[in-house]
């Protein structure tokens, strides 16, 4: 392949038909994802009263004993069915899920919530509590929260990257990855548009009626999903050697990961993302709140993030991070989401101790006022490590899991992708709502001052686990049987 082809698109015409229905898989996948971060933010943050408080507590709460019974579930179906039915089985109920939310749940939220018992817990435990009340009054928001959060751990990193790995070797993830990410970027820029177009022309009716056209959007996405990966086990059969199952009960397969220092650093990366990120996007949508507290312009703002967010990440896999990849080397690669990370993060909070008075209609630089200038200013941060983290963080993530043996695979992985990335983010929400009810205010912003030094402490060690993780990962390509697997060209 010439220079800039090789750079560009390292993929020959060959491998078009291995290659295609994977990327496709992962845009459709990605698409589903943007769309269901949009909706399940403003369903939260605008239409349960509690704000963008009530995040911390489904995500320390609620959504981690949903993820562990994921993988309790992932695990045991792996033991007793087939891996290509374990795709179908795994993603049947999400698509049934998301019809029902959107044509039975959300129209009829009103009679379903619990308002006579949700009030006397409100009067008992003060309205510096109610986003506690919250999740139980608006239940049916709160378990879409909960099935839309699992959605990326489970359709992308547990049932996509799953099935990528098992037909692909560390010479040809090093120039289709990247790829698939950028497929990724696709999707979310789709994404973006739709909602922002869906939300634009639909301003002057009910909420309701987008989040029934969204829904079905989901749902018909993920029969496309299902319907893609059909095909590629039909034709991809000479690729797709699976090894003999493994019947290792989930206790003991836990305790296996436990013992593996080589998953116990890539726990480490998932959970330090999880953690930093989640630190600074709860108070980031919070402020989104003040300045749009209407669930139309809350969505059309989020949608537009979306959009913006999948534009630079498919400038950034097409144009730098394949080419990093393979110039610099899997260390460099993946050194770059936390440093960025770090230095966004450190930006937002700087910003917020320099202009404290949200509610001042002074301008600031750039003749924005102090709550608009944070906004930004916290869009920027989310689009930055976002896009960092589709088009470097998951790519050498992936990667990282190709030389382990089968039973790592599935059940360590889903251990560290579901388990692990929920753990960040619940660790994170217990930081945050322990402070939040420790202090009183029932705010995240009366603490963002506390926050900040536990994202660059996470930060940190989050650096120290690339590290590790790159001299075991190093170790394991020099072995002279794996060489021609591991040579990245």
């Amino acid at each position: 392949m010439g220079k800039w082809r090789a750079w560009l698109w390292p993929v020959r015409a060959h491998e078009l038909g291995k290659f295609l229905p994977l990327f496709f898989m992962k845009l459709f996948a990605s698409l589903n994802f943007s769309v269901l971060a949009t909706v399940k933010d403003t369903v939260i943050v605008t239409g349960t009263g509690g704000g963008a408080e009530v995040i911390p507590v489904l995500k320390g709460g609620v959504v981690i004993i949903f993820a562990f019974l994921t993988m309790l579930a992932y695990t045991k179906l792996s033991n007793h069915i087939s891996r290509r039915n374990v795709f179908y089985v795994m993603l049947t109920p999400f698509l049934f899920f998301f019809l029902f939310y959107g044509f039975v749940l959300y129209p009829h939220q009103e009679a379903l919530s619990p308002t006579t018992s949700a009030d006397w817990l409100l009067a008992q435990l003060g309205t510096q509590h109610q986003h506690w009340v919250a999740v139980y009054r608006y239940w049916m928001h709160s378990m879409f929260f909960v099935v839309a959060e699992i959605w990326g751990g489970v359709v992308i990193g547990l049932l996509f990257w799953g099935f990528v790995n098992q037909i692909t070797n560390v010479k040809d993830a090093a120039r289709f990855y990247v790829l698939y990410a950028t497929g990724g970027h696709v999707g979310a820029l789709i994404s973006g548009a739709l909602v922002f177009s869906c939300t634009s022309m639909l301003r002057a009716h009910d909420y309701g009626l987008i989040i029934n056209i969204l829904m079905l959007v989901v749902s018909i996405v993920c029969c496309m999903i299902i319907a893609l990966y059909w095909y590629a086990n039909r034709n991809l059969a000479v690729d797709y050697k699976l090894k003999e199952k493994s019947n290792l009960a989930l206790k003991d397969s836990l305790m296996y990961i436990a013992r593996s220092p080589y998953l116990g650093l890539i726990a480490l990366m998932v959970i330090g993302y999880g953690l930093s990120v989640n630190l600074v996007e709860v108070t980031w949508k919070s402020l989104v709140k003040l300045q749009y507290p209407d669930p139309n312009a809350y969505q059309t703002f989020m949608s537009m993030i979306q959009f913006v967010l999948g534009t630079t990440s498919m400038i950034l896999a097409i144009a730098f991070s394949g080419g990093i990849m393979r110039k610099f080397g899997w260390y460099l690669t993946a050194q770059c989401t936390p440093i960025v990370l770090g230095l966004c993060s450190l930006a937002f909070f700087v910003l917020y101790f320099l202009f404290p008075d949200l509610h001042s209609t002074t301008v600031t630089i750039f003749s924005l006022t102090p709550l608009m200038l944070l906004v930004i200013c916290g869009a920027v941060h989310n689009i930055a490590c976002k896009s960092m983290k589709y088009c470097f963080f998951d790519t050498t993530k992936e990667m990282a899991y190709i030389p382990l043996d089968n039973e790592a695979k599935t059940k360590g992985k889903a251990a560290v992708d579901l388990v692990g990335a929920r753990f960040g983010k619940t660790g994170s929400s217990w930081i945050q709502i322990l402070l939040i009810d420790g202090i009183g205010s029932g705010s995240i912003l009366a603490v963002v001052p506390l926050l900040m030094p536990v994202v660059l402490v996470v930060v940190g060690l989050w650096i120290k686990a690339v590290h590790g993780l790159n001299k075991r990962f190093t170790d394991v390509q020099q072995q002279p049987e794996a060489a021609a697997q591991f040579e990245i060209t």
